[in-house]
């Protein structure tokens, strides 16, 4: 079999690099080779459980790759032969490339130095459905959940699975839960509507041991107490999935993510690789940082798919911004960019603008939520390095008009003078828009 774009694996950044490689260039044959038969939204997984109820409805429809001509095999790949460029594959033998992209994801991090986490009953969350799919049975039938991890994957499982009527505990080793996207004051907001729920948190706190004879039975804490637990989900973190490039001779770096420049491609000029297997640098210091998104791999994917054959795509290698948001019950928290503790230990000297309003106007609206919003500045330069929101939908939305902001260098001058479009229904109001209020209120300290 030959192919001159060959991609391997076909989540979201495989399936978007064989669709960018496929509109740039009409007349090549592109073809994604992916171990599932069906792929599930990444950041959508967590609701299967408490919302969803159903892989089914989780689902990336292949019509996506099959209506633009792009050809799907189901098969796993074993090995990459760079020299003649082919791979061999388990079903479907060789398959010939002239340009090959690696795609193939993250693994969750499973610790193996705590005893009993291979006990029956204690999962980690793969993108895989039918694995969802026991989870999903455990889960119903359990009536005590605990919840080992407090970042996104941990929080919004914690919710998902509270919804169902259990009994759920999170146990975080940090101080805070989300440490590594907020500030405490934004922690301590999402913690307080997890409890307000009735979710146990433990922060500060290690598991020593996972207890049962076969099945999970509880949770020992380095304090000494144990928590009943029917069943175990281990959120403790992903790594890159890369085995295969590996055992091709593709540089990896220290993190064990496969070394690209800023077009994606790896130390062999006919591979690429993006998403959670590839390297990325911190737009800031371009330190090495495991920032492992759906919405980054969609950005290196396109990268990528577009410069396959030629460089068609300029692109000004600045590294990547952690652009994050979520749903916690009925609050959304969004950040983008550093934290004030991250700009601190990295030496910047900064200025914090704060402000807060309600997403509609007036606040009377029905459906009104108040909107907190934290920005941060380079003292001296203006320039915008990172922000904070908490507050309704919107917020979202928000988040990303400031990624691009840090992208785009923008000072709190610009962003306090920026136009928006507003509507009582929709934003906040003109004369109290989150972005300019908190950037008016940094100007006025620097």
């Amino acid at each position: 079999m030959e192919t001159d774009v060959l991609v391997i694996g076909g989540s979201a950044g495989g399936i978007l690099a064989a669709l960018s490689a496929k509109k740039t260039y009409k007349d090549k044959k592109v073809t994604v080779v992916r171990m599932g038969e069906r792929v599930m939204v990444p950041c959508g997984i967590p609701y299967i459980f408490g919302t969803l109820k159903d892989t089914s409805k989780n689902v990336i429809p292949d019509a996506m790759l099959t209506n633009a001509g792009i050809d799907l095999i189901i098969d796993e790949v074993l090995s990459i032969d760079r020299e003649n460029k082919k791979v061999n594959a388990k079903k479907s033998g060789e398959i010939s490339y002239k340009k090959l992209i690696l795609a193939t994801g993250s693994l969750p991090i499973v610790p193996t130095f705590i005893p009993g986490h291979d006990l029956e009953n204690v999962f980690t969350i793969k993108k895989d459905e039918e694995y969802l799919k026991f989870v999903q049975q455990k889960i119903n039938e359990a009536q005590d959940v605990v919840v080992i991890g407090g970042g996104f994957i941990g929080v919004e499982m914690a919710e998902q699975v509270q919804l169902l009527g259990k009994n759920v505990t999170i146990i975080e080793v940090a101080d805070k839960l989300l440490w590594q996207a907020f500030d405490h004051e934004y922690s301590d907001m999402a913690e307080a509507t997890l409890k307000e729920h009735g979710i146990t948190i433990k922060t500060n706190t290690k598991v020593t041991k996972l207890v049962g004879d076969t099945k999970v039975k509880e949770v020992e804490l380095d304090t000494g107490e144990k928590i009943k637990a029917d069943v175990v989900i281990l959120a403790m973190g992903v790594k890159p999935n890369t085995k295969l490039a590996e055992a091709a001779g593709i540089k990896l770096n220290e993190k064990g993510a496969i070394t690209v420049d800023e077009y994606m491609r790896t130390n062999d000029p006919d591979i690429f690789a993006v998403g959670d297997c590839a390297e990325k640098k911190c737009f800031f210091t371009r330190k090495n940082v495991p920032i492992l998104l759906a919405s980054t791999a969609a950005n290196e994917a396109k990268i990528a798919g577009v410069n396959v054959f030629q460089l068609r795509l300029v692109r000004e290698n600045k590294g990547t911004i952690s652009a994050f948001s979520t749903k916690i019950y009925n609050t959304a928290f969004a950040a983008a960019g550093l934290t004030e503790t991250q700009a601190k230990a990295e030496g910047f000297d900064i200025v914090i603008g704060e402000f807060s309003t309600m997403d509609k106007h007036p606040g009377t609206l029905p459906n009104a939520k108040s909107v907190k919003i934290k920005l941060i500045f380079s003292r001296y330069s203006g320039v915008i390095l990172g922000a904070q929101i908490a507050g309704g939908e919107n917020v979202g939305e928000m988040i990303n008009i400031l990624s691009l902001a840090i992208q785009k260098g923008t000072t709190a001058s610009e962003l306090n003078t920026f136009q928006v479009a507003t509507h009582p229904l929709l934003t906040s109001s003109p004369v109290s828009y989150p972005i300019n209020s908190a950037a008016l209120d940094a100007m006025s300290k620097i």
